[in-house]
């Protein structure tokens, strides 16, 4: 093949590159096989260059966490009476553990945080599941959205989105969660959910199937709020995940023009002077702003939730949200005396007598100072 002469290659830079015109932008990870796409594009779902399977060890971890809690959660329902693993439906819509047990596995309830002080909550409840219906559901959504963002941005960036994004979530959900156990496993999903709806934006140009990418995500979110409207599930901490990934995802998931204009020192007379410093100083000046945005936020819901707000008394609407009252299930307050006896002291009624179960000490007989010998 003739090789080319320096002549020639600068009036192919005139040609192709005139002045004015931004070229078209390339991946953050430059690899020479984009020019089998058309105009250097490529479909959102199908990127080239996701090749390592091991970039995915990341969601496969936390994927095996939230079943080995699901267990544990299963088995503190089925131990006490050693029948059943899940409760009717007329309970546990989601077939899943009842409310006493989702207490004592981690639960959030407005009496936990505002009398008992419980904070360790915040970071249980993220990692639980309402039942075998939410587990499933969540952890496929997760698996799918999870390991597209984490091959395309790398495990660290996508850690930092998950794990930020949960803890957001459970702040939120303090903010308005009621006298009802709740769970809070599906903020994480809502976190991925906004960094992929972030990284589409800010990669606007390099994708060739657009539509698609946010069909898909829509519809993921619809199904996931929808299933939030069920009693034990929080859509609080999902909506409050879903801005923390947003904002995160601006700040953290790579710019292809940024990458491009570093690696090519010389674009800065062939893409155009304005366009180039344009590029260099909007970016970092963009991310600062959404970082800073985060942070307010973060600051502000962990100060409110230390001072005990309960927005649910400024807001009477904002419980049908989080559930919708129906026939098949409950969404009223779970303050009976049972419930409300910490989780060391359970009681049941058989024969017309009280029975205490003491969980901890393994104890079935009544104290005298309950007065009910």
């Amino acid at each position: 093949m003739e090789e080319e002469t320096p002549a020639n290659k600068l009036h192919t830079q005139i040609e192709i590159k005139p002045q004015g015109q931004e070229p078209a932008p390339s991946s953050c990870f430059n690899n020479p096989e984009n020019n089998n796409h058309p105009e250097g594009k490529f479909p959102f779902f199908k990127s080239r260059y996701r090749q390592r399977a091991s970039d995915t060890w990341l969601i496969s971890f936390f994927v095996i966490l939230h079943l080995l809690a699901f267990i544990t959660t299963t088995l503190f329902n089925y131990l006490p009476l050693g029948s059943v693993f899940f409760q009717p439906l007329s309970e546990n819509p989601l077939l899943g553990p009842s409310a006493s047990t989702l207490d004592k596995v981690g639960a959030l309830r407005r009496a936990f945080l505002a009398q008992n002080h419980q904070t360790w909550r915040l970071f249980v409840c993220p990692w639980l599941h309402a039942g075998l219906i939410h587990f499933a559901i969540n952890i496929s959504c997760m698996i799918f959205v999870g390991i597209h963002l984490e091959r395309d941005y790398g495990p660290l960036r996508i850690g930092v989105i998950y794990l930020l994004s949960a803890f957001f979530g459970s702040l939120v959900c303090s903010l308005f969660v009621r006298n009802s156990p709740v769970v809070a496993s599906s903020g994480s999903l809502f976190g991925l959910l906004g960094a992929m709806l972030s990284g589409l934006v800010r990669n606007w140009k390099v994708y060739s199937s657009k539509c698609a990418a946010l069909a898909v995500l829509f519809t993921v979110f619809a199904i996931n709020f929808l299933l939030g409207l069920l009693p034990y599930i929080d859509n609080f901490a999902n909506t409050g995940a879903f801005i923390s990934g947003l904002l995160l995802g601006f700040v953290l998931l790579c710019t292809p023009q940024v990458r491009q204009m570093s690696k090519n020192k010389a674009g800065l007379f062939e893409y155009g002077v304005k366009s180039s410093i344009k590029l260099k100083l909007d970016r970092p000046i963009l991310r600062s702003v959404y970082l800073l945005l985060f942070l307010i936020l973060l600051v502000g819901c962990l100060v409110a939730v230390l001072l005990g707000i309960d927005i649910n008394h400024y807001c009477g609407w904002c419980r049908f949200v989080d559930c919708i009252p129906c026939k098949m299930w409950n969404c009223n307050d779970r303050t009976n005396a049972c419930e409300g006896l910490p989780f060391h002291q359970h009681f049941t009624s058989k024969d017309n007598r009280l029975v205490r179960h003491d969980m901890l000490m393994n104890s079935k007989e009544v104290p005298t100072k309950y007065g009910l010998n």
